[in-house]
Protein backbone atom coordinates (compact mmCIF):
# COMPACT_ATOMS: atom_id res chain seq x y z
CA UNK A 1 0.00 0.00 0.00
CA UNK A 2 2.95 1.93 0.14
CA UNK A 3 3.24 2.67 -3.22
CA UNK A 4 -0.67 3.36 -3.77
CA UNK A 5 -0.05 5.95 -1.02
CA UNK A 6 2.98 7.98 -2.54
CA UNK A 7 0.44 7.86 -6.47
CA UNK A 8 -2.41 8.98 -4.71
CA UNK A 9 -0.34 12.03 -3.13
CA UNK A 10 1.27 12.51 -6.75
CA UNK A 11 -2.31 12.39 -7.75
CA UNK A 12 -3.47 14.84 -5.96
CA UNK A 13 -0.67 17.40 -6.03
CA UNK A 14 -0.95 16.99 -9.32
CA UNK A 15 -4.52 18.00 -9.82
CA UNK A 16 -4.70 20.45 -6.66
CA UNK A 17 -3.96 23.18 -8.20
CA UNK A 18 -6.26 23.17 -11.37
CA UNK A 19 -9.47 25.08 -11.05
CA UNK A 20 -12.65 23.29 -11.87
CA UNK A 21 -12.92 25.13 -15.26
CA UNK A 22 -9.64 23.37 -16.22
CA UNK A 23 -10.61 19.91 -15.08
CA UNK A 24 -13.38 19.80 -17.26
CA UNK A 25 -11.73 21.22 -20.41
CA UNK A 26 -11.95 19.21 -23.20
CA UNK A 27 -8.02 19.27 -24.33
CA UNK A 28 -7.98 16.45 -27.03
CA UNK A 29 -11.04 15.08 -29.27
CA UNK A 30 -12.31 12.34 -28.39
CA UNK A 31 -9.86 12.40 -25.18
CA UNK A 32 -11.10 11.85 -21.57
CA UNK A 33 -10.87 15.27 -19.53
CA UNK A 34 -8.43 15.71 -16.32
CA UNK A 35 -12.07 14.88 -14.26
CA UNK A 36 -12.98 12.29 -16.21
CA UNK A 37 -9.56 10.47 -15.42
CA UNK A 38 -9.89 11.23 -11.87
CA UNK A 39 -13.72 9.75 -11.94
CA UNK A 40 -12.10 6.56 -14.02
CA UNK A 41 -9.16 6.41 -11.40
CA UNK A 42 -12.26 6.30 -8.66
CA UNK A 43 -14.44 3.63 -10.37
CA UNK A 44 -11.80 1.53 -11.19
CA UNK A 45 -10.39 1.47 -7.26
CA UNK A 46 -14.00 0.82 -5.95
CA UNK A 47 -14.35 -1.78 -8.66
CA UNK A 48 -11.88 -3.65 -7.93
CA UNK A 49 -12.35 -3.12 -4.13
CA UNK A 50 -15.76 -4.81 -4.69
CA UNK A 51 -14.28 -7.54 -6.79
CA UNK A 52 -11.79 -8.07 -4.13
CA UNK A 53 -15.02 -8.58 -1.32
CA UNK A 54 -16.87 -10.78 -3.41
CA UNK A 55 -14.10 -13.17 -4.39
CA UNK A 56 -12.85 -13.31 -0.46
CA UNK A 57 -16.48 -14.11 0.47
CA UNK A 58 -16.76 -16.98 -2.16
CA UNK A 59 -16.17 -20.72 -1.66
CA UNK A 60 -13.39 -20.53 -4.78
CA UNK A 61 -10.17 -20.81 -4.09
CA UNK A 62 -7.65 -19.80 -7.40
CA UNK A 63 -4.05 -19.23 -6.76
CA UNK A 64 -2.54 -17.08 -9.80
CA UNK A 65 1.06 -16.94 -10.72
CA UNK A 66 2.89 -13.75 -10.18
CA UNK A 67 2.42 -11.61 -13.23
CA UNK A 68 4.27 -8.19 -13.71
CA UNK A 69 2.07 -6.06 -13.03
CA UNK A 70 4.43 -3.15 -13.04
CA UNK A 71 4.32 -2.53 -16.37
CA UNK A 72 0.71 -1.08 -16.42
CA UNK A 73 2.45 1.73 -15.68
CA UNK A 74 4.15 2.08 -19.73
CA UNK A 75 1.63 3.79 -21.52
CA UNK A 76 2.85 2.89 -24.96
CA UNK A 77 -0.10 0.35 -25.16
CA UNK A 78 -3.60 1.80 -24.94
CA UNK A 79 -6.05 -0.36 -23.52
CA UNK A 80 -9.74 0.72 -23.74
CA UNK A 81 -11.48 0.85 -20.66
CA UNK A 82 -14.61 -1.32 -19.45
CA UNK A 83 -17.85 0.41 -19.72
CA UNK A 84 -18.06 -0.14 -15.76
CA UNK A 85 -15.30 2.46 -15.57
CA UNK A 86 -15.65 4.99 -18.39
CA UNK A 87 -16.55 8.11 -17.00
CA UNK A 88 -19.71 10.16 -17.71
CA UNK A 89 -19.41 13.34 -19.38
CA UNK A 90 -20.90 15.58 -16.80
CA UNK A 91 -19.31 18.14 -14.76
CA UNK A 92 -17.22 17.53 -12.21
CA UNK A 93 -15.53 19.68 -9.02
CA UNK A 94 -12.29 19.21 -7.40
CA UNK A 95 -13.92 18.67 -4.13
CA UNK A 96 -16.34 16.28 -5.52
CA UNK A 97 -13.47 13.88 -7.21
CA UNK A 98 -11.34 14.52 -3.99
CA UNK A 99 -13.84 13.23 -1.86
CA UNK A 100 -14.99 10.12 -4.15
CA UNK A 101 -10.80 8.85 -4.50
CA UNK A 102 -11.08 9.24 -0.66
CA UNK A 103 -13.80 7.91 0.00
CA UNK A 104 -12.64 4.64 -2.37
CA UNK A 105 -9.15 4.77 -0.95
CA UNK A 106 -10.42 4.15 2.45
CA UNK A 107 -12.64 1.46 1.06
CA UNK A 108 -9.41 -0.22 0.33
CA UNK A 109 -7.27 -0.08 3.02
CA UNK A 110 -10.16 -0.97 4.98
CA UNK A 111 -10.25 -4.23 3.12
CA UNK A 112 -6.39 -4.34 3.39
CA UNK A 113 -6.25 -4.27 6.95
CA UNK A 114 -8.72 -6.69 7.49
CA UNK A 115 -8.41 -9.40 4.76
CA UNK A 116 -6.80 -13.21 5.28
CA UNK A 117 -3.49 -12.42 3.97
CA UNK A 118 -2.99 -16.40 2.71
CA UNK A 119 -6.40 -15.92 0.88
CA UNK A 120 -5.43 -12.72 -0.53
CA UNK A 121 -2.84 -15.44 -2.14
CA UNK A 122 -4.96 -18.42 -2.46
CA UNK A 123 -7.69 -16.33 -4.45
CA UNK A 124 -7.72 -14.53 -7.85
CA UNK A 125 -9.84 -13.30 -10.68
CA UNK A 126 -9.29 -12.25 -14.00
CA UNK A 127 -7.62 -8.93 -15.41
CA UNK A 128 -8.37 -7.90 -19.46
CA UNK A 129 -4.41 -8.04 -19.99
CA UNK A 130 -2.55 -10.18 -17.30
CA UNK A 131 -5.12 -12.67 -17.00
CA UNK A 132 -6.04 -14.31 -13.68
CA UNK A 133 -4.56 -11.82 -11.20
CA UNK A 134 -3.88 -13.13 -7.71
CA UNK A 135 -5.83 -10.68 -5.04
CA UNK A 136 -2.58 -9.39 -3.58
CA UNK A 137 -1.65 -8.33 -6.88
CA UNK A 138 -4.69 -5.95 -7.73
CA UNK A 139 -3.92 -4.25 -4.63
CA UNK A 140 -0.36 -2.69 -5.80
CA UNK A 141 -2.07 -2.40 -9.31
CA UNK A 142 -4.35 0.51 -8.11
CA UNK A 143 -1.10 2.32 -7.87
CA UNK A 144 0.09 1.20 -10.73
CA UNK A 145 -2.97 2.20 -12.68
CA UNK A 146 -3.09 5.26 -10.82
CA UNK A 147 0.40 6.14 -11.91
CA UNK A 148 -0.47 5.53 -15.30
CA UNK A 149 -3.46 8.25 -15.17
CA UNK A 150 -0.47 10.84 -13.67
CA UNK A 151 1.35 10.83 -16.55
CA UNK A 152 -1.70 11.08 -18.89
CA UNK A 153 -2.85 14.38 -16.66
CA UNK A 154 0.59 15.67 -17.03
CA UNK A 155 0.45 15.38 -20.75
CA UNK A 156 -3.01 16.77 -21.20
CA UNK A 157 -1.94 19.93 -18.30
CA UNK A 158 1.26 20.61 -20.56
CA UNK A 159 -1.15 20.64 -24.00
CA UNK A 160 -3.52 22.84 -21.31
CA UNK A 161 -0.21 25.32 -20.94
CA UNK A 162 0.46 25.24 -24.64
Amino acid sequence: MENNKRYREELLNSVGTLTDEQLNLQIDEGRWTIAQVLEHLYLMETSITKAIVEVLASEDSQPAEEKPIHLSVNREHRVKAPLFVTPTDEYKTLHELTEKLNSSRQLLISIVNTADEAQLKQKSYPHPIFGRLGLYQWIPFVGYHEKRHIEQIEELKAKMIN
